[in-house]
């Protein structure tokens, strides 16, 4: 039985530094987004001899539910579709690729053991769905961001109607306009395009000590880490 690995002489953030720094980069470009979006959307509706909102009343505006959901929408679509996809595809001399032709660790059957995850040792219906659970998070992501990115949309083109003296526009109407699927379509394809060149790159191009690469002398067609 393998022991569970314990490091005494790490420190707190070396254990977690890669969580710790996209997090904290994600909250200073969150802010920041916050923070220009204000002044953007600020100046739009002086333009149109609107009032300008409070910064609190920003975030809870259409302008900014929609801009932040619109791209984590597509972050999680791309992380559920590159999780199912990778347990059957395959891509020859990918690092981002399981084998060819053998099994790998991830595909053998959990076995309980002390170390073992409690989902593991409790077996039945919570194992099968524990088995399960990382795409289903991220699909679960993925429809909460579009129908926050939905509904921010649609009340940032009804409070864009008000302005302009415009009807307002009902959720079955709104659904149906070419913009809302425009802001979709272009952050998806993004994103697809940004999986598609790590799986083709990892073939040719290598980055020594990254996990997401093959060693530096590893043969082009070699599949997997």
């Amino acid at each position: 039985m393998t022991a569970v690995k314990k490091y005494p002489k790490k420190t707190w953030f070396y254990r977690n530094g890669l969580s710790i720094v996209f997090l904290s980069l994600f909250i200073v470009t969150l802010l920041a987004q916050a923070i220009t979006g204000w002044h953007t959307h600020n100046d739009e509706l002086q333009e149109e001899n609107g009032l300008p909102l409070s910064f609190s009343t920003y975030l809870t505006s259409g302008h900014f539910v929609s801009a932040t959901f619109e791209n984590f929408e597509s972050e999680f679509l791309q992380m559920a579709l590159y999780v199912l996809l990778t347990v059957q595809l395959r891509q020859i001399g990918s690092a981002e690729s399981k084998k060819l032709d053998e099994e790998e660790e991830v595909d053998r059957e959990p076995v309980a053991s002390p170390q073992a995850p409690w989902a593991v040792k409790k077996g039945g219906w919570i194992l099968k769905l524990y088995r399960n659970s990382l795409s289903i998070a991220f699909v679960i992501l993925f429809l909460f961001s579009w129908a926050m990115h939905f509904y921010g949309s649609w009340q940032d083109h009804n409070a864009e109607n008000l302005l302009k003296g415009k009807a307002l526009m009902n959720v079955w109407e709104y659904i149906g306009r070419a913009d809302f699927w425009f802001e979709t379509f272009q952050n998806w394809q993004s994103e697809f395009l940004s999986v598609a060149a790590i799986v083709i790159l990892t073939i040719f191009l290598r980055q020594k000590g990254s996990p997401e690469s093959k060693p530096v002398d590893a043969p082009d067609l070699e599949t997997g880490k």
